[in-house]
């Protein structure tokens, strides 16, 4: 639960990132709440990012969630926020909406004050959801919401990043 070591920069991840998902033909779409849409914004930047990238959506509220991803009262039964059970639904709801490879996202509590549910900030949880499932939990031990929120986006990345790299060898 605690943070691993730090991720590359974002550019860089983005970037391999996009490339493994360009060689494969496949496709990835986001979820973000806490990272405010940097993870979306990285894959973007990439030259060529309509190859891989299908869409995503910044759920900041219950109200986003039931717009953006028509999250039910049943889907969040027994669920939160800003945990892997949540990261994980969101990632796949986002993958089978948008008709991707995979889904990715991240549900956290960027800071300076603990969240609504009481997580610390600097807590994130994090999904990849696609042909394998992965989540995390990483904790920055940090309150300062814009290093939070970059981090939270790298963390995603190096997890996705780290998710391509393994299904490589499958």
């Amino acid at each position: 639960m605690n943070a691993p070591s730090l991720p590359e920069p974002l550019p860089v991840l983005a970037a391999r990132v996009g490339e493994a998902l360009r060689a494969r033909g496949q496709t990835v779409a986001v979820v973000e709440s806490s990272a405010g849409g940097l993870v979306s914004a990285a894959l973007l930047a990439i030259a060529g990012a309509s190859a891989y990238f299908k869409g995503g959506a910044v759920v900041y509220s219950r109200r986003a969630g039931r717009a953006l991803l028509n999250l039910t009262a049943e889907d969040m039964a027994g669920l939160r926020g800003e945990t892997e059970p949540y990261a994980r639904l969101v990632a796949g709801r986002v993958c089978d909406t948008h008709h991707s490879t995979w889904g990715i996202a991240e549900s956290g509590a960027a800071g300076p004050s603990p969240s609504p549910y009481g997580d610390v900030p600097g807590r994130v949880c994090l999904a990849i959801v696609g042909p394998v499932t992965v989540s995390r939990t990483v904790e920055t031990g940090n309150a300062d919401r814009p290093a939070n929120m970059e981090l939270f986006a790298r963390h995603l990345l190096a997890l996705f990043d780290e998710t391509l790299r393994a299904r490589s060898v499958d």
